[in-house]
């Protein structure tokens, strides 16, 4: 398959290869807003081997790898993609420069066109939104519907499935954050949701991943990353506004638990702290943005609504409408 083509160890690359980067100046800026350094970003992609990971439970069929330091998703993506990436690249980029690079966004920050013997690909490098430090124990891809949004028993049979809405709603799951924490959280949400509705797209879903501090932290990189490698991941999951004098009051990170290691984003850049008697991290931010309302997703919306009928929850809906139901959707899950 051609998605295996990024699978070549250094040591076994093919002879004829080709790799073009598109707009590699924007997405410079946009790695900058980030506080990515191109020292690091470049080790990150070079110093290891990439590891296939297994997290796509849609139907798109996209193959996901993780920089050997796990700071990073490699996403394969398709030429309508890259096409419908382009179209929004540059109101993307606005907005990234208008937030500061504060945002819950995906950190976009490069995209190639792989040639390996006449076979292309085209792959999406992403900012990981889990963290480094932490297993993440449970996560869930929600929509704010419910028809046909529950993980299949071949995804739960994973050995890290991706859940969905109805699975977390009979899971009696809810994101326990505090007040302060939910409101700045959704004011951030709404900003970026009232972003993606005005360029017409939706299908867009709000990554949850559940840490468990009871359990144990998965330190399966310290062998991988050095002390220098490690230090330079703290400083690269901290908030693009993180140290400045342009450090906006309604920034997201909240001040964590006194009795924390660190005072100051001891969970990165999306991560939360739970405020209860259970002790939870809640690493939270949009993923899948390319779906615009076209032609294919109106045509989706009758056949789904002829097929569940109009009062159903359907996924395809426009984009003013799932807006307003996802973000209805969020906001009575936190607490």
């Amino acid at each position: 398959m051609v998605t295996e083509c990024f699978c070549f160890k250094r040591n076994t690359l093919p002879s004829h290869y080709k790799v073009k980067e598109y707009c590699p100046l924007v997405f410079k800026n946009m790695r900058e807003r980030f506080n990515i350094s191109d020292e690091s970003y470049l080790k990150s992609l070079t110093n290891g081997d990439v590891e296939p990971i297994d997290c796509s439970s849609g139907k798109s069929n996209a193959r996901f790898y993780a920089s050997y330091d796990k700071r990073y998703i490699i996403k394969s993506i398709t030429s309508e993609d890259v096409e419908g990436l382009h179209n929004i690249l540059t109101d993307y980029h606005k907005h990234i420069v208008e937030t500061k690079g504060n945002t819950l966004l995906p950190h976009l920050l490069s995209v190639f066109r792989l040639t390996v013997e006449d076979k292309e690909i085209y792959l999406l490098v992403m900012r990981n939104v889990f963290s480094t430090k932490y297993k993440i124990h449970i996560k869930y891809d929600i929509k704010g519907s419910s028809v046909d949004r529950a993980a299949s028993l071949k995804e739960k049979e994973k050995d890290s499935p991706t859940l969905k809405d109805n699975d977390l709603i009979n899971d009696g799951r809810y994101i326990k954050i505090g007040t302060e924490a939910k409101n700045l959280f959704l004011a951030k949400l709404t900003r970026d949701v009232d972003f993606l509705c005005s360029l017409k797209i939706m299908d867009y879903s709000l990554l949850i991943g559940v840490t468990d501090l009871d359990k144990s932290i998965d330190s399966s990189l310290d062998s991988k990353v050095s002390e220098e490698n490690k230090l330079e991941s703290d400083q690269d999951n901290l908030s693009p506004t993180e140290d400045t004098e342009d450090t906006d009051d309604d920034q997201l990170n909240v001040p964590t638990p006194p009795d924390s290691p660190s005072s100051k984003l001891t969970y990165g850049l999306f991560g939360l702290p739970s405020q209860g008697p259970k002790k939870e991290v809640y690493f939270m931010a949009l993923i899948d943005i390319l779906t615009h309302y076209g032609l294919k997703k109106r045509s989706a919306n009758v056949a789904k609504t002829v097929k569940y009928g109009a009062d159903q929850e359907i996924s395809t809906v426009k984009p003013d409408q799932y807006a307003k139901r996802f973000l209805d959707f969020v906001n009575k899950i936190i607490q």
